[in-house]
Protein backbone atom coordinates (compact mmCIF):
# COMPACT_ATOMS: atom_id res chain seq x y z
CA UNK A 1 0.00 0.00 0.00
CA UNK A 2 0.90 3.55 -0.95
CA UNK A 3 0.57 6.42 0.52
CA UNK A 4 1.89 8.89 -2.28
CA UNK A 5 -1.07 9.80 -4.81
CA UNK A 6 -0.34 8.28 -8.33
CA UNK A 7 -3.06 8.56 -11.29
CA UNK A 8 -2.86 6.47 -14.01
CA UNK A 9 -4.57 5.24 -17.28
CA UNK A 10 -4.38 1.80 -18.87
CA UNK A 11 -4.65 1.73 -22.48
CA UNK A 12 -5.33 -2.51 -23.86
CA UNK A 13 -7.21 -4.28 -26.76
CA UNK A 14 -9.65 -6.04 -26.14
CA UNK A 15 -8.72 -9.26 -24.78
CA UNK A 16 -5.45 -8.29 -23.85
CA UNK A 17 -5.72 -9.14 -20.25
CA UNK A 18 -6.21 -5.06 -19.12
CA UNK A 19 -9.02 -6.12 -16.48
CA UNK A 20 -6.32 -8.97 -14.97
CA UNK A 21 -3.63 -6.20 -14.61
CA UNK A 22 -6.07 -3.58 -13.54
CA UNK A 23 -7.04 -6.26 -11.04
CA UNK A 24 -3.26 -6.49 -9.90
CA UNK A 25 -2.46 -2.79 -9.92
CA UNK A 26 -5.51 -2.57 -7.59
CA UNK A 27 -4.38 -5.23 -5.28
CA UNK A 28 -0.99 -4.13 -5.02
CA UNK A 29 -1.06 -0.77 -4.69
CA UNK A 30 -4.22 -0.10 -2.96
CA UNK A 31 -5.44 2.39 -5.86
CA UNK A 32 -9.51 2.30 -7.17
CA UNK A 33 -10.19 0.70 -10.49
CA UNK A 34 -11.87 3.40 -11.94
CA UNK A 35 -13.56 1.43 -15.96
CA UNK A 36 -16.07 3.61 -18.21
CA UNK A 37 -17.60 -0.04 -19.04
CA UNK A 38 -18.05 -0.89 -15.60
CA UNK A 39 -19.96 2.84 -14.43
CA UNK A 40 -22.22 2.33 -17.90
CA UNK A 41 -23.19 -1.46 -16.91
CA UNK A 42 -24.11 -0.48 -13.48
CA UNK A 43 -26.10 2.27 -14.66
CA UNK A 44 -27.98 0.20 -17.20
CA UNK A 45 -28.94 -2.17 -14.57
CA UNK A 46 -30.01 0.48 -12.49
CA UNK A 47 -31.94 2.40 -15.36
CA UNK A 48 -30.62 5.32 -14.75
CA UNK A 49 -31.25 8.32 -16.87
CA UNK A 50 -27.49 7.78 -18.09
CA UNK A 51 -28.22 3.63 -18.18
CA UNK A 52 -31.35 4.33 -21.01
CA UNK A 53 -29.09 6.37 -23.03
CA UNK A 54 -26.18 4.39 -22.72
CA UNK A 55 -28.58 1.20 -23.38
CA UNK A 56 -29.85 2.80 -26.60
CA UNK A 57 -26.24 3.36 -28.03
CA UNK A 58 -25.11 0.23 -27.33
CA UNK A 59 -27.98 -1.89 -28.43
CA UNK A 60 -27.25 0.58 -31.76
CA UNK A 61 -24.12 -0.87 -31.78
CA UNK A 62 -22.44 2.74 -31.48
CA UNK A 63 -20.37 4.28 -28.93
CA UNK A 64 -21.77 6.22 -26.27
CA UNK A 65 -21.03 10.00 -27.25
CA UNK A 66 -18.33 11.50 -26.03
CA UNK A 67 -20.09 14.18 -24.25
CA UNK A 68 -22.07 11.67 -22.23
CA UNK A 69 -18.60 9.78 -21.16
CA UNK A 70 -16.63 12.63 -20.31
CA UNK A 71 -19.32 13.75 -18.02
CA UNK A 72 -19.64 10.77 -16.37
CA UNK A 73 -15.67 9.95 -15.74
CA UNK A 74 -15.04 13.28 -14.39
CA UNK A 75 -17.86 13.40 -12.00
CA UNK A 76 -16.67 10.23 -11.21
CA UNK A 77 -13.08 11.30 -10.42
CA UNK A 78 -14.67 14.04 -8.63
CA UNK A 79 -16.42 11.28 -6.07
CA UNK A 80 -13.08 9.99 -5.83
CA UNK A 81 -11.03 12.61 -4.52
CA UNK A 82 -7.48 12.74 -3.15
CA UNK A 83 -6.71 9.34 -4.09
CA UNK A 84 -4.70 7.60 -6.17
CA UNK A 85 -6.60 5.52 -9.03
CA UNK A 86 -6.26 3.45 -12.13
CA UNK A 87 -8.42 4.97 -15.71
CA UNK A 88 -9.57 1.89 -17.82
CA UNK A 89 -11.74 2.82 -20.84
CA UNK A 90 -11.30 6.89 -20.41
CA UNK A 91 -10.06 8.67 -22.77
CA UNK A 92 -10.52 7.14 -25.68
CA UNK A 93 -10.10 9.72 -27.79
CA UNK A 94 -8.10 13.09 -27.53
CA UNK A 95 -10.61 15.49 -26.75
CA UNK A 96 -11.09 13.07 -24.01
CA UNK A 97 -7.95 13.21 -22.77
CA UNK A 98 -7.68 16.66 -23.35
CA UNK A 99 -10.53 17.30 -20.58
CA UNK A 100 -8.98 15.33 -18.88
CA UNK A 101 -5.45 16.69 -18.38
CA UNK A 102 -7.49 20.16 -17.92
CA UNK A 103 -8.90 18.51 -14.83
CA UNK A 104 -6.33 16.37 -13.38
CA UNK A 105 -2.59 15.61 -13.57
CA UNK A 106 -1.66 12.05 -14.78
CA UNK A 107 1.46 10.18 -13.87
CA UNK A 108 1.97 7.51 -16.09
CA UNK A 109 -0.04 5.91 -19.01
CA UNK A 110 0.77 1.95 -19.08
CA UNK A 111 -0.14 0.58 -22.64
CA UNK A 112 -0.87 -3.27 -23.53
CA UNK A 113 0.75 -4.27 -26.88
CA UNK A 114 0.07 -7.84 -27.70
CA UNK A 115 -0.49 -9.50 -30.72
CA UNK A 116 -3.66 -9.94 -32.68
CA UNK A 117 -3.27 -13.27 -33.24
CA UNK A 118 -2.58 -13.99 -29.43
CA UNK A 119 -5.70 -11.95 -28.60
CA UNK A 120 -8.01 -13.68 -30.81
CA UNK A 121 -6.85 -16.88 -30.00
CA UNK A 122 -7.49 -16.27 -26.58
CA UNK A 123 -10.93 -15.04 -26.70
CA UNK A 124 -11.99 -17.23 -29.17
CA UNK A 125 -11.54 -20.08 -26.32
CA UNK A 126 -13.58 -17.67 -23.71
CA UNK A 127 -17.49 -18.53 -22.86
CA UNK A 128 -19.17 -17.18 -20.22
CA UNK A 129 -22.55 -17.96 -17.91
CA UNK A 130 -25.13 -15.07 -19.27
CA UNK A 131 -27.18 -14.76 -16.17
CA UNK A 132 -24.15 -14.07 -13.71
CA UNK A 133 -20.80 -12.85 -16.11
CA UNK A 134 -18.85 -15.68 -15.16
CA UNK A 135 -16.11 -16.47 -17.74
CA UNK A 136 -14.34 -18.97 -18.37
CA UNK A 137 -11.26 -19.77 -20.41
CA UNK A 138 -10.55 -23.65 -22.00
CA UNK A 139 -7.31 -24.28 -21.39
CA UNK A 140 -6.54 -22.01 -18.56
CA UNK A 141 -9.76 -21.26 -16.30
CA UNK A 142 -11.98 -24.41 -17.67
CA UNK A 143 -15.49 -25.37 -16.34
CA UNK A 144 -15.42 -28.21 -14.22
CA UNK A 145 -18.16 -29.60 -16.22
CA UNK A 146 -17.34 -28.59 -20.38
CA UNK A 147 -19.90 -26.50 -21.65
CA UNK A 148 -21.46 -25.68 -17.69
CA UNK A 149 -21.60 -23.28 -15.26
CA UNK A 150 -19.34 -24.35 -12.06
CA UNK A 151 -22.50 -22.80 -9.71
CA UNK A 152 -25.27 -23.26 -11.56
CA UNK A 153 -24.88 -26.20 -14.12
CA UNK A 154 -26.37 -24.25 -16.72
CA UNK A 155 -24.74 -23.62 -20.28
CA UNK A 156 -22.69 -21.72 -21.29
CA UNK A 157 -22.59 -19.15 -23.96
CA UNK A 158 -19.77 -17.71 -26.55
CA UNK A 159 -20.37 -13.68 -27.01
CA UNK A 160 -21.01 -12.86 -30.63
CA UNK A 161 -18.39 -10.14 -30.59
CA UNK A 162 -15.79 -12.95 -28.85
CA UNK A 163 -15.88 -14.73 -32.75
CA UNK A 164 -12.62 -14.51 -34.40
CA UNK A 165 -13.55 -12.65 -37.21
CA UNK A 166 -15.91 -10.05 -35.08
CA UNK A 167 -12.71 -9.90 -32.94
CA UNK A 168 -10.13 -8.84 -35.94
CA UNK A 169 -12.23 -6.17 -36.80
CA UNK A 170 -12.43 -5.08 -33.46
CA UNK A 171 -8.81 -4.68 -32.64
CA UNK A 172 -8.79 -3.08 -36.28
CA UNK A 173 -11.06 -0.61 -34.88
CA UNK A 174 -9.14 0.08 -31.47
CA UNK A 175 -5.92 0.24 -33.46
CA UNK A 176 -7.39 2.67 -35.24
CA UNK A 177 -9.20 4.67 -31.92
CA UNK A 178 -6.08 4.60 -29.87
CA UNK A 179 -2.73 5.07 -31.39
CA UNK A 180 -3.74 9.14 -31.64
CA UNK A 181 -4.06 9.04 -27.72
CA UNK A 182 -1.30 7.16 -27.25
CA UNK A 183 0.90 9.02 -29.93
CA UNK A 184 -0.37 12.08 -27.42
CA UNK A 185 0.70 10.76 -24.27
CA UNK A 186 4.39 10.00 -25.76
CA UNK A 187 4.55 13.70 -26.51
CA UNK A 188 3.85 13.77 -22.40
CA UNK A 189 6.59 11.32 -21.69
CA UNK A 190 3.79 9.69 -20.02
CA UNK A 191 3.72 6.50 -21.43
CA UNK A 192 5.37 3.25 -20.89
CA UNK A 193 4.42 -0.04 -23.16
CA UNK A 194 4.69 -3.28 -22.67
CA UNK A 195 5.44 -5.72 -25.08
CA UNK A 196 3.92 -9.94 -24.63
CA UNK A 197 2.06 -12.60 -24.79
CA UNK A 198 0.55 -13.47 -21.39
CA UNK A 199 -0.43 -11.46 -18.43
CA UNK A 200 1.92 -13.69 -15.99
CA UNK A 201 5.16 -12.26 -18.14
CA UNK A 202 3.99 -8.73 -18.22
CA UNK A 203 2.81 -8.10 -14.77
CA UNK A 204 6.21 -8.57 -12.95
CA UNK A 205 7.59 -5.66 -15.62
CA UNK A 206 4.22 -2.99 -14.94
CA UNK A 207 4.78 -3.68 -11.11
CA UNK A 208 8.53 -2.77 -10.82
CA UNK A 209 7.76 0.30 -13.29
CA UNK A 210 4.94 1.26 -11.15
CA UNK A 211 7.17 0.59 -8.17
CA UNK A 212 9.84 3.07 -9.10
CA UNK A 213 7.27 5.71 -10.74
CA UNK A 214 5.60 5.55 -7.31
CA UNK A 215 9.04 5.91 -5.16
CA UNK A 216 10.10 8.92 -7.38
Amino acid sequence: MYTKIFRTVIIGAPGSGKGTISELIVKTYGCLHISTGDILRQNIVKNTDLGKKAKQYIADGQLVPDEIVTKTMLARITEVGNKSYILDGFPRNIAQAEALAAREQIDAVITLNIPHDVIIDRVKNRWIHAPSGRVYNIGFHDPKVPGKDDVTGESLTQREDDKPDVVAKRLQLYDELMKPVIAWYEKKGLVATFKGKKTKEIWPRVELFLRDRMNM
